[in-house]
């Protein structure tokens, strides 16, 4: 067997991936590099000057796992909790062909003053799902002049999804859960209607119906790709969610995120608690029936995303691509078919991965042991002060922008960076918003 005593680190030729497991005296970390194979064994005790030839060799280029080549990340992605099934499922994913989904949908949830950032004011949020998945498609939106904004002007985070999957050529269906407005792109509809102010306490109509549907279309789109990525675009989500989350017995108060700085959490634990009050139940009352728990005090999107990933997931891997909204997704993923989380990751951005008014590993950790993973994403370099935003925790997530990125730098192995994409963003964002 191979010895790590037979390599000096004080002669070991230093190169750029091998210096990260040298620098931390982690040798034996290099038998699994040297034979990425589980089943094959090193039978040679290397010298150095073999152990050289062997690292600059195109055998150990080729097959190198793209993972070995980090410790805590791929590319620019981050492990953000449960590492080994993370790193696993990158490694499984590296190099194959995804299809990015998104699933849109409005709640009357989001016109509350002060809930959702997600336009530039309450009353158009109808407006910015389809408006989002049309920029997707077209490069442009129809539905509305310009692009969805913050009230602060910050532009959608759709404009990094656009540009991920333009530049890895990954194709997109678009899934509507229950709109007013219709965008001006192809979409398959599930019958779901928009969401009513939770605070009714009936927030749906036919949210199992439209689970079933999902279910059966995530079968089914299982069988044409090796992975599915899976997003969302619902304004007044993170409030939605967390009454789920607490309706199905999840300690989720304070940790939800937002799309704006200054998170309000009092204004969305006030709208939670009223929505339960209205629906007559109790915390935790429907820890056990996720359909109730939608119907009285969820959205459209969750049963829709929650269906496709439970029928998508028996057969494929799937990245429930956002925030803490796939936090209520999970949950009731959970409840409904647990079986299919072993095929199940949360992929988010580094934005919403470090918020310190949220907390997005803990609520996975208390719902099911899934990784969650992150795009590495940094604009503090950029040139546009609108995208600079989001490094002060304007906006974090949407649209499934940080798993769209994770999946363009997973088909490139690698090659397409979070440098590459900032170009990207940045070339479309001066072409769609302007210099500044």
């Amino acid at each position: 067997m191979y010895s790590s005593s037979a390599v000096s680190s004080r002669s070991f030729k230093v190169t750029p991936w091998s210096s990260r497991y040298l620098s931390r005296g982690r040798l034996s970390n290099l038998v699994s590099i040297m034979s990425p194979n589980p089943d094959s064994v090193v039978t040679k005790v290397f010298s150095v000057r073999d152990l050289n030839d062997w690292l600059d060799s195109p055998s150990a280029t080729q097959n190198r796992p793209v993972n070995s080549l980090w410790n805590e990340k791929m590319c620019d992605i981050i492990l953000a909790n449960n590492k080994p099934r993370g790193t696993a499922m990158l490694d499984q994913l590296a190099g194959k062909k995804p299809l990015f989904t998104c699933v849109i949908g409005v709640t009357e949830t989001a016109k509350i003053p002060g809930i959702s950032a997600a336009g530039e004011n309450p009353e158009i949020t109808d407006y910015t799902p389809p408006a989002d998945v049309e920029l997707l498609q077209l490069g442009k939106c129809k539905c509305i002049p310009g692009v969805p904004v913050t009230p602060d002007g910050i532009p959608t985070p759709a404009l990094i999804t656009m540009s991920a999957l333009k530049l890895a050529d990954i194709a997109t269906l678009v899934v509507s859960a229950g709109l007013k407005i219709k965008p001006y792109v192809p979409f398959v509809e599930l019958g779901g209607c928009p969401g009513r102010d939770i605070r009714t306490g009936r927030a749906l109509d036919n949210a199992e119906e439209v689970m079933n549907r999902a279910r059966i279309g995530g079968e089914n789109l299982s069988k044409t790709v090796d992975y599915l990525v899976i997003g969302e675009s619902i304004p007044g989500g993170t409030t939605t969610a967390l009454s789920v989350l607490l309706a199905m017995g999840v300690d989720a108060k304070g940790k939800v995120s937002s799309s704006m700085p200054l998170n309000p959490h009092e204004l969305k634990i006030k709208t939670a608690e009223e929505a339960l009050k209205a629906a007559g139940i109790k915390a935790g009352e429907f820890a056990h029936d996720p359909i109730k728990a939608v119907s009285t005090v969820g959205d459209p999107m969750q049963p829709a995303l929650a269906g496709l990933v439970i029928g998508a997931a028996k057969n494929v891997p799937v990245i429930m691509a956002g925030g803490t909204q796939m936090a209520a997704v999970l949950a009731v993923v959970n409840a409904s078919n647990p079986d299919v989380l072993d095929n199940v990751a949360v992929g988010t951005t580094r934005w919403i991965v470090d918020d310190k008014t949220a907390d997005i590993t803990g609520l996975i950790a208390e719902i099911a042991d899934v990784p969650v993973l992150a795009a590495d994403l940094d604009f503090s370099d950029s040139t546009f002060d609108g995208l600079k935003a989001y490094e002060a925790g304007v906006v974090k997530e949407g649209v499934g922008c940080g798993g769209a990125s994770m999946s363009a730098m997973l088909k490139s192995n690698g090659k397409i960076t979070k440098d590459v994409l900032l170009k990207e963003i940045e070339n479309n964002y001066k072409q769609l918003v302007g210099s500044t």
